[in-house]
């Protein structure tokens, strides 16, 4: 098999993965308690993660971590104070939709990236204006 071949096949186990634990975790009825709790780690871990994906500007989580997860591309636009990001596709958001589970927008996505911003600068304000799950494009905006 070839290395591409390899690597897609691997990326749809790791989104599957992540559907089927939001499928559980909402047949247990614990889904919202467990995305609150992992909320507060992503936060205080932001400052690590970051440095760990070797991440240094804001704008850059959303960019680095569409290079590694090739779940979706983000567009980033300058705004005043800041910066836009936006999504017009998601693999892990269409996965999901699928198969006919809770959204896995904010536990996978978007708390883990709102605590890297803040991690690399805890001024920052970051503003979920609408996701891809209730919406045409996922769009956040990130302000001083």
């Amino acid at each position: 098999m070839h290395v591409e071949t390899r690597l897609k096949v691997m990326e749809r186990m790791y989104v599957h993965t992540l559907v089927d634990s939001i499928r559980h975790y909402g047949q247990l009825g614990v889904l919202d308690s467990i995305i609150e709790e992992k909320k507060k780690v992503q936060l205080s871990m932001g400052k690590k993660q970051a440095e760990q994906f070797g991440i240094t500007q804001p704008e850059n989580v959303f960019t680095v971590l569409s290079d590694i997860f090739n779940c979706t591309s983000w567009e980033i636009k300058r705004i005043h104070h800041g910066f836009q990001a936006k999504a017009k596709k998601c693999t892990l958001c269409a996965y999901a939709k699928k198969a006919g589970v809770e959204s896995p927008c904010y536990m996978y996505c978007l708390n883990p990236m709102e605590g890297m911003v803040k991690g690399i600068d805890p001024q920052l304000d970051f503003k979920v204006e609408k996701t891809l799950w209730s919406d045409d494009a996922c769009v956040v905006s990130v302000t001083k």
